[in-house]
């Protein structure tokens, strides 16, 4: 008999890694501190813990397929009369019922012998049927000692036979117990991947606009700054996000505004239709801040108007794909070109509509369990670096969650946040 032992041991052991990394320590949340965050395993382990645990279910289960198989085949195999234990089995069940026959003979004999000896009637005559008991006596003895050494090497043939049965049957078992673990090690772990999949908040990271005028001529150019901050305690990787609206405007129309930003080297213009990801800085510390230059053209023959800008920062650590700044949004006017406004103030950060904030789930694979991105050509600021350059052919792009929506005449504007996240080892 020979069951699939390999397999099923490699299964077994291959759940016990993913389940002691997913079940060592409670999941991240937004806002944990820095010694929590060490004794978390990282997005990549999560990944790799995931496919590790599919894989060992899978094999189990192929195991315990093949198991079944050869189970059923086995105990088949042993109920056959030609199979080395049955046909011992029945050798030595018919030896023992033949010694049971002998011994029943003999039991026999010593009776009519006792019997003789009891009718005897002369001294020659009860010598001759005690010798003849004796002799009876003396086979009944050989046959009593024959019947239990066959019997007990019938109990044992059949306990060989019933012995490998119970280990057939059992060394299934087996494969079914590993089974069980390797299902729930891979329910545990998709549901660890999936929870740290979820988007998380933090208030620590923002993206503030600095220089930006409350008032803002047509025909003219403002130069000012994005400026991200990384207030929580963890090192983070951010895609700052920006979006520019002018009220009026209808989408897919060109826009009046026309917003670039620098990547050290050259100006990128944004397209304007829609929520952008601009300038992704890589690795900013606790504490740091990066600055970004904006510059902003409105068009000369743009008419007095409302408008507003919208920044946030996306990021990711090696623990969370997405981690979500909170959005600010700055009202500004448009004025006619020639218009003098006078002493301008900076516009002041506010928070955003109803609908500006919004962000549905994403369907998102994570990023590659290998992990790791290039670094990117530095750009003005405080540290972190900017404008990429290429990532590494881990890094998983995520593409937008969906479209913008504009409320037209309540002035409100439905942002959805597209994130990036790239491949932490």
């Amino acid at each position: 008999m020979r069951f699939s032992r390999t397999l099923a041991v490699a299964a077994a052991v291959a759940v016990t890694a993913p389940v002691a990394l997913f079940t060592a320590a409670p999941a991240l949340a937004a806002g944990a501190s820095a010694g929590q965050v060490r004794q978390q395993p990282t997005y990549a382990e999560l990944v790799k813990a995931a496919a590790d645990a599919k894989t060992a279910y899978e094999k189990a289960l192929v195991a315990k397929e093949e198991g079944q198989k050869e189970v059923k085949a086995t105990l088949e195999s042993l109920g056959s009369d030609t199979h080395p234990l049955k046909a011992a089995s029945i050798t030595a069940n018919t030896a023992a019922k033949e010694a049971a026959g002998v011994k029943a003979a003999a039991e026999t004999a010593v009776t009519a012998a006792e019997a003789e000896l009891e009718a005897a009637q002369d001294e020659v005559g009860k010598a001759e049927a005690q010798k003849a008991l004796e002799a009876a006596r003396g086979e009944l003895a050989k046959a009593v000692t024959a019947q239990q050494e066959a019997d007990t090497a019938a109990a044992e043939a059949d306990t060989a036979l019933g012995d490998a049965r119970v280990a057939a049957v059992r060394e299934y078992s087996l494969l079914q117990d590993a089974l069980k673990k390797a299902r729930g090690a891979d329910e545990a772990a998709q549901k660890a991947l999936t929870a740290a999949k979820e988007c998380v908040r933090e208030d620590g990271l923002t993206s503030l606009a600095v220089g930006l005028p409350s008032k803002v001529v047509a025909g003219t150019t403002v130069d000012f700054t994005l400026r991200v901050t990384n207030g929580t305690d963890r090192t983070l990787t951010v895609d700052p996000l920006l979006f520019f609206h002018a009220e009026g405007e209808q989408r897919g129309a060109k826009s009046a505004l026309k917003v670039q930003w620098s990547d050290g080297s050259g100006w990128q213009t944004l397209d304007g239709d829609g929520p952008e990801h601009i300038a992704p800085i890589d690795g900013i510390a606790p504490g740091e801040r990066n600055d970004v230059k904006l510059r902003m053209k409105v068009g000369s023959v743009a008419e007095a108007t409302d408008a507003f800008a919208l920044f946030a920062g996306d990021a990711h650590d090696v623990y969370r794909p997405c981690v979500l700044g909170p959005m600010k949004r700055y009202d500004f006017e448009l004025l006619p070109a020639g218009s003098e406004p006078g002493t301008t103030d900076d516009a002041e950060p506010g928070r955003p509509g109803e609908n500006d904030d919004k962000r549905p789930d994403t369907k998102d694979t994570g990023p590659s369990a290998q992990g790791g991105v290039k670094n990117q050509t530095a750009a003005t600021g405080t540290g972190g670096s900017l404008a990429e350059t290429g990532t590494s052919s881990a890094m998983t792009p995520l593409g937008l969650a969906s479209a913008v929506t504009v409320a037209l005449g309540a002035g409100a504007v439905a942002v959805v946040r597209r994130r990036k996240a790239a491949g932490n080892a």
